[in-house]
């Protein structure tokens, strides 16, 4: 009997997904090629012939590389990566049921972010190098999707970016097809070093919120912003450094303090995910979270955007509401 090609070759599977886990990228590009026609089967009984049949295609790739590590039978990888594709097609046809589109990003069984799972493979260079070739417009809904924490849902990026939610599928789909090249043509370079990257970007969001406690926010400001830096908020600008500066000291006077939760660190863009700690006295002062979401321009950030995912009532004044 043949063998379909989703399930030719367990033994041949499991050593290419051995490879791919230690961060053999030819092996990856070997393994999702293998079993591209299993997967397209898939999509294609439950979307019929069309565009979103890529479009799915090119999702479930980029699962596959963030999850790769995940894999806990190597011999099985054909049915797992079938599963991805599935799961895939089913979100996007609850949004084209009229269902908001709010699924988070899929996160791996043992608890780790996506960003941490980049973190701990040798992949993780080589997808942030085709992330940095996407054009700013596109590289955004790419990140917030991909690679934080809370801002993953299609409706919390349009909100982050200021655009509606058709917008935000358009360009993650148009992003999905630009990586997939960018990806199979910088496969063999070598890489700039993610890790310590955001490593020192962890470092940096620590050391700017103390400088703030300690009344130093402005040096910080002078020292890695752009003096023509823009604060916005939904895609709105609210202002410049003056507004950032005001907004810091509203929040400290207030009694408000943040703590770095998360930190997604790219040459262009920074994205450093906050929990917003209320003074006692005023629990609801401020909503339990700030995404800080900065592009960088000549090593410095030149545009600082704010991200909430609820908005109560609050002064219109402050760095975090």
């Amino acid at each position: 009997m043949s063998r379909t090609p989703g399930d030719a070759g367990p033994v041949e599977d499991a050593a290419l997904t051995l490879a791919a886990q230690a961060g053999d990228v030819s092996a990856l590009a070997l393994l999702l090629e293998r079993h591209r026609p299993g997967m397209r089967a898939v999509a294609l009984s439950l979307l019929g012939p069309g565009p979103d049949v890529d479009d799915v295609l090119q999702e479930a790739a980029l699962v596959t590389l963030r999850r790769i590590v995940d894999v806990r039978d190597p011999e099985a990888v054909g049915p797992w990566l079938r599963m991805v594709v599935r799961n895939a097609c089913r979100t996007l046809l609850r949004a084209a049921q009229r269902v908001e589109p709010m699924e988070s990003v899929p996160v791996p069984s043992n608890g780790e972010t996506p960003e941490q799972v980049l973190q701990n493979h040798a992949l993780r260079n080589w997808i942030w190098e085709a992330v940095e070739s996407l054009t700013p417009t596109l590289r955004l809904p790419v990140v917030l999707r991909y690679f934080t924490t809370g801002i993953t849902a299609y409706q919390q990026i349009a909100e982050a970016c200021g655009i509606p939610v058709g917008t935000v599928r358009s360009r993650l789909s148009q992003a999905r097809g630009i990586l997939a090249r960018s990806l199979t043509a910088t496969a063999a370079m070598a890489h700039e070093d993610t890790r310590r990257r955001t490593e020192n970007s962890w470092h940096e969001a620590r050391e700017t919120l103390a400088a703030a406690e300690r009344g130093e926010f402005g040096k910080v400001v002078r020292d890695r912003y752009s003096p023509a830096v823009s604060l916005l908020a939904a895609g709105e600008r609210l202002g410049g450094a003056d507004v950032l500066l005001a907004g810091m000291d509203s929040d400290l006077s207030a009694g408000v303090r943040q703590r770095p939760l998360h930190v997604v660190a790219g040459r262009s863009l920074v994205v450093w995910e906050m929990e917003l700690i209320n003074p006692p006295d005023a629990p609801d002062h401020c909503p339990p979270g700030v995404a800080w979401i900065m592009s960088l321009d000549g090593g410095r950030f030149d545009r600082v955007s704010l991200y909430h995912a609820s908005r109560p009532e609050t002064g219109p004044n402050s760095l975090a509401v």
